[in-house]
């Protein structure tokens, strides 16, 4: 068996502090270790995690994403559209339940069979981790290889690789909201352009915009295209994970979420994440059109919830509904002058610009200017 601590600390002077993942038996050790002694982000779902890491990364982290192989299937998404095409490098380690010829519960006998061949349909390079700390060592030093190059690696851990680590007392991290003001007045339903424009009118120096996968991003670049802007493709509901990850990795600056009702609904689980985290730069803006608007317009079920009460009760320090553009831009001024996690949400108007165009950067180039961007 590995030598817990040890490893970890051979993983600590590689760079690798910043964990993030879903709890497992056969990681929890590991993932003990993970929150005894370096910085660590409990996700809702695996999906999650590997948006927060991806988000840390860019923040300028070496982060470790920790699952279970049954967590895969989340992970599909932002392993396939968010590190592949944007090129980010994760280190990750995922568990082998269901190993043939190992007794398992039902449920991890197909995802053991497939988990090796499901990471190299993803290009994920990965190996079994040894049990011997000495050659786990040595393939640490071949995963920093595969990161430097640009690439992730993900280890696959039999049951019984870790040695104990006991979990110490883990104090409860408490958020409460502090302000809450819900719709009381009609909506002036503005279109998302709008919105948009006015965002970047009132943009600074500072400021990170995160556009949400879709139009949403597409009409932000056609406004005006920026060195601190991130336009995400694919990974639908990955974009506030993102955000979180990159909030409490970048503090001296300002990152605004924009997100849309289909993409929050898909991963509403992130609420309470970052509700509970609570990182003051990290403004969420919710614009709502009730509509898969890039897909055809396709209804939401978003006119049946009130996100405002859910962010509230996630822990959101203030939760607000917008329902004019003069307020927004109040919001927005109110949240720049007395950080607080904020979540703002606003009714649009249905539809998008006419002819609207995609981005010409390519998404790789997007992440490399907005590092060069955070750096200065």
């Amino acid at each position: 068996m590995i030598p817990t601590r040890q490893f970890g600390a051979e993983l600590h002077r590689l760079g690798f502090a910043f964990y993030t993942g879903v709890p497992c038996s056969y990681l929890k050790d590991l993932i003990n270790y993970a929150i005894n002694d370096c910085e660590y982000v409990g996700a809702a779902n695996e999906g999650d995690a590997v948006a927060i890491a991806v988000g840390a990364y860019l923040g300028g982290k070496k982060p470790v994403v920790l699952m279970q192989n049954s967590g895969l299937g989340n992970a599909v998404s932002p392993l396939t559209s968010l590190l592949y095409p944007f090129q980010v490098p994760l280190l990750g380690f995922i568990s082998l339940r269901g190993e043939p010829g190992v007794p398992d519960e039902p449920q991890h006998e197909l995802m053991g069979q497939i988990t090796p061949q499901m990471l190299e349909l993803m290009q994920v390079e990965w190996k079994y981790l040894s049990s011997d700390i000495i050659e786990a060592e040595k393939q640490l030093l071949q995963a920093v290889h595969v990161i430097e190059q640009n690439r992730p690696f993900f280890f696959v851990v039999r049951k019984g690789t870790f040695e104990q680590e006991e979990l110490r007392k883990q104090d409860h991290i408490v958020t409460a909201n502090q302000t809450i003001q819900v719709k009381h007045k009609s909506d002036q339903l503005p279109s998302r352009y709008e919105a948009l424009s006015l965002l970047h009118a009132r943009r600074d120096s500072h400021t990170v915009y995160l556009a949400t996968t879709g139009k949403t991003g597409r009409e932000l670049y056609d406004i005006a295209d920026h060195a601190g802007n991130f336009y995400m493709v694919g990974s639908m509901g990955c974009i506030s994970p993102f955000g979180l990850g990159l909030a409490l990795t970048q503090k001296k600056k300002d990152i605004i979420v924009i997100d849309g009702d289909g993409s929050l609904l898909m991963r509403m689980g992130v609420l309470a994440t970052i509700g509970c985290y609570g990182p003051s730069n990290l403004l969420h803006i919710l614009l709502d059109n009730n509509a898969h608007d890039s897909t055809g317009g396709q209804k939401t079920v978003s006119h049946n919830l009130d996100f405002v009460q859910i962010a509230a009760a996630s822990g959101y320090a203030r939760s607000i509904y917008v329902h004019h553009l003069s307020e927004l831009e109040d919001a927005l001024r109110e949240w720049k002058a007395a950080k607080k996690l904020t979540f703002l949400h606003m009714k649009i108007a249905a539809g998008s610009k006419d002819q609207l165009g995609r981005p010409h950067i390519r998404p790789f180039e997007v992440k490399e200017r907005l590092v060069e961007f955070l750096s200065q």
